[in-house]
């Protein structure tokens, strides 16, 4: 028996396997639900809610923007299922330390700050569509993907 492991979760994985109107729900839901499954421990951290309601919150072709109400129900279903990691000092210093090791710039920034928080809560996987943004660190950490999963 495989023991349970700690998984981070990408927003873009999120989004599509919680919000049923997003793209691509019917093949993330299944692959993220097999984590769940196995008992591995999804993370996600503030980052990743921020960019989560950042999305749910604007108009979208497919979707209405959610409300105050609908925002505070859904963050109470994320935290009953995804451990969230604080940005502490330690994540701050490993950012700035991934920065100068893993050239990084612009909105890849985002990535870096992602890895660093994996780093130091000692994750080692990510779920993400965005493979080829993130391969730069996969000295770091695994890197899996729905579309890539074998």
């Amino acid at each position: 028996m495989t023991m349970p492991a700690k998984v981070f979760v990408d927003t873009n994985i999120l989004l599509r396997s919680t919000i049923l109107q997003f793209p691509d729900y019917a093949t993330v839901k299944p692959f993220v639900d097999r984590y769940i499954a196995r008992g591995d421990e999804l993370w996600i951290s503030g980052q990743v809610v921020r960019e989560y309601f950042n999305q749910t919150t604007r108009p979208q072709s497919f979707m209405q923007p959610m409300t105050g109400a609908q925002i505070d129900a859904q963050y109470k279903k994320l935290r009953a299922v995804f451990n969230v990691a604080n940005e502490t000092e330690a994540v701050v210093e490993q950012f700035v330390e991934l920065l100068q090791t893993h050239p990084t710039r612009g909105k890849q920034v985002h990535d870096a700050n992602l890895v660093a928080t994996m780093l130091v809560y000692g994750i080692d996987t990510l779920l993400t569509l965005n493979v080829d943004d993130l391969k730069r660190f996969s000295d770091k950490i695994t890197l899996i993907s729905p579309v890539n999963e074998s």
